[in-house]
């Protein structure tokens, strides 16, 4: 049932309902999965205005989703909806003259271009392709858009590859024919079609014929399934497009050199801008005035956890060089300021995604908001406009100005339903891990701490293993729901973790179960020290992709410290594991070749070859379409343990990748893995 604009004011724009609140409860899955989801934020070129869109979950888990406009020159404005069509807009953007507004929608069974004037009016579709539009961008006038379609290299139209999808999807065969490395991807098989870009004239309320300027070219822009439009840019004066992609090439599966490339809007040649340098070069961003170009370059071919640095083109007189070259931190996204001569940046710090200001003449970097997890959607009038979540917020919009002053709070769009969810208080706390250096991790009391009690361990051993279990809130592994279900929850940024310098990420690399096991080991002895109340004999640890690894490494290797184990997508044979994965880059960096030529320090940390040591009840869960870590190497994992008499279980999705994306699903993954560990532990 779609909601009313009644309705909205009161989630949206957080007005106190007349109804007295209940008691808060304990964060369960059911309100994860209900909670009010902010989306498309923009930011009009004047600053005033800001649009963003909400996706409603009502009490009987209906989904809605518009779009609200908000004055920002008022402190008392409420935000107004402005859309109440049937289905998501999304990825929105100002117009030019501040207007209108443009945005993706499938309002006609594809995804298409609309323009909606934000003095009243409907939406105007402004495309009407064959194919849907994945993405889109503008130029700064205004006056041109680039989008990116899904297409065969060898159509030469749009016409030709909706035959070919059309035909694929009517052929009475089902075999899939190869000739070379990547043969899928994620959770996808290669269909032999990619992302290119086109570009179209904004001509009044309809677009011109569309060019696509990555023609013939067997490349994907941007690169899927991760990378947006963040990826591809025009350059100030509209003459060329820029983006981040891989040159056509049969090594697709085992190299990061990603370059830059610019091609005329009008088609062409395109120019390899960062050919010299063979590692991943991503985020292409110019100033206003077209005279820089702002950029993220690792230099370690192979390395997809490599430090991002900042490098700065100066388009007058060719020169290049890199901005802050001694800061320690990786940034992952990158804005001028209106002059030119600030980049502010967000990176990982200290268990935060924090917002930095980078001066880009001398290289002095100033932290601007340090608090949370934050994504900064624009600069403009002093003022910093980000998204931030936290350990305890699932995610709203804020304001700051460029010295860190004044925090805003500009939307509340789940005060209802918070109001009535009760979450467990966190602190950060620090260890001597391995080599005696400071080791960071959070532990979260129960939502229901009672002082003087003691309390069931959960250890949240994160994945990557370049990542982090930050201050951050996550619709997926929520380290509050354990919290909420009466556990002490303990997550360890072991070595290897990401926003600790560019060292300690390194420093797992060829050493998978050496340093961050002594740091696991350690984090629970340490916190257990420091906080009488978490119970180090009552403990379960669980993990995913490398924490699922973590697991079937703590079996063998240091089984005698939890009651049970939670393995999701877990690698278990280290051998089969490189021959069946997708990016053969990553195992091939971590341990220092391909299998063949480095088979030592692939079975020296491989799970299986210590598998007479195990005894832990472990759950198992895996999803039939991850390809990143196939689902055989959790059923070779639970497969051992029923053999051997081991207590386990397993839980297989056949329509999950590497994460459990359906809601559905989710609550199912969170009843078995609690059901799992309530058997084993006493509370």
């Amino acid at each position: 049932m779609k909601k009313s604009t009644v309705l909205f004011a009161l989630v949206a724009a957080g007005m106190a309902t007349s109804a007295l609140a209940a008691e808060p409860t304990p964060f369960n899955v059911q309100q994860l999965v209900n909670l009010n989801k902010l989306h498309s934020a923009a930011v009009s070129n004047d600053g005033k205005s800001l649009v963003y869109g909400v996706k409603v979950v009502d009490d009987q888990g209906e989904a809605s989703s518009d779009l609200y406009l908000l004055d920002l020159t008022n402190k008392n404005a409420q935000p107004k909806q402005i859309t109440a069509a049937a289905g998501t807009e999304h990825d929105v953007s100002f117009s030019a003259d501040n207007k209108s507004i443009y945005f993706l929608a499938s309002r006609t069974g594809s995804s298409q271009l609309y323009q909606l004037a934000l003095n009243g009016g409907e939406a105007m579709a402004v495309t009407d392709l064959p194919l849907d539009i994945n993405g889109y961008k503008l130029s700064q006038d205004g006056k041109q858009v680039v989008m990116t379609m899904r297409v065969f290299p060898e159509c030469k139209d749009l016409a030709c590859s909706k035959d070919k999808f059309t035909a694929i999807d009517e052929s009475k065969t089902s075999g899939r024919e190869y000739k070379q490395l990547m043969v899928r991807h994620w959770d996808t098989w290669e269909d032999h079609a990619r992302n290119h870009l086109f570009v179209a004239q904004l001509n009044g309320k309809k677009i011109t014929e569309p060019t696509n300027v990555t023609a013939n070219r067997d490349t994907e822009t941007p690169p899927k399934p991760f990378s947006g439009m963040e990826e591809v840019t025009f350059t100030p004066d509209g003459k060329h497009v820029v983006y981040s992609a891989k040159a056509p090439s049969r090594d697709q599966a085992w190299t990061t050199n990603y370059d830059l490339w610019q091609v005329p809007v009008t088609g062409g040649e395109t120019l390899n801008l960062t050919e010299a340098n063979t590692a991943w070069d991503s985020q292409p961003t110019f100033s206003a005035d077209g005279r820089y170009l702002a950029y993220l370059a690792m230099t370690k071919p192979g390395y997809e956890a490599d430090r991002y640095r900042i490098m700065l083109r100066d388009n007058v007189t060719g020169q290049e060089k890199e901005v802050a070259p001694l800061w320690d931190r990786s940034p992952s996204s990158l804005t001028f300021s209106a002059d030119g001569r600030t980049l502010y940046v967000t990176a990982q710090d200290l268990g935060q995604v924090s917002i930095f200001e980078v001066n880009t003449q001398f290289g002095d970097v100033r932290p601007i908001y340090n608090q949370g997890s934050n994504s900064l959607i624009a600069v403009t009038n002093n003022q910093l406009i980000f998204k931030k979540s936290s350990l305890v917020e699932p995610g709203d919009l804020f304001s700051v100005t460029s010295e860190g002053e004044q925090l805003t709070q500009l939307t509340d769009v789940n005060k209802d339903k918070l109001a009535n969810i009760k979450f467990g208080e966190y602190e950060q706390f620090n260890f001597k891990g391995w080599n005696d250096e400071t080791v960071h991790g959070y532990w979260i009391k129960p939502a229901n701490y009672v002082e003087g009690k003691q309390y069931p361990i959960a250890y949240l051993v994160h994945g990557g293993p370049q990542g982090s279990f930050g201050n951050s809130f996550s619709g997926r592994w929520n380290a509050q729901l354990w919290a909420g279900a009466g556990y002490g929850v303990v997550m360890v940024d072991f070595h290897g973790s990401t926003g600790y310098g560019q060292a300690f990420t390194d420093s797992i690399g060829k050493d998978w179960g050496g340093k961050p096991l002594e740091d696991l080991k350690k984090g629970m002895a340490s916190v257990t020290a420091q906080q009488p109340w978490l119970d180090a004999n009552n403990a379960c640890a669980l993990g995913g992709s490398y924490g699922g690894y973590m697991m079937n490494w703590f079996q063998g290797n240091w089984n005698d410290g939890f009651q049970c184990l939670v393995n999701h997508a877990g690698l278990f044979d280290m051998r089969s594991m490189y021959y069946v994965t997708e990016e053969l880059w990553f195992p091939e960096y971590e341990f220092g070749g391909t299998y063949d030529k480095n088979k030592e320090l692939f079975e020296k940390f491989n799970p299986v070859n210590y598998v007479e040591n195990w005894k832990t009840p472990m759950l198992v869960i895996h999803g039939e379409k991850d390809y990143r870590v196939p689902y055989g190497q959790g059923l070779a994992a639970y497969t051992y343990m029923q053999r051997n008499g081991i207590p386990s279980e397993l839980l297989v999705f056949p329509d999950e990748n590497h994460w459990i994306l359906n809601q559905d699903n989710l609550q199912q993954w969170y009843k078995n893995v609690l059901g799992w560990m309530d058997r084993w532990t006493a509370k």
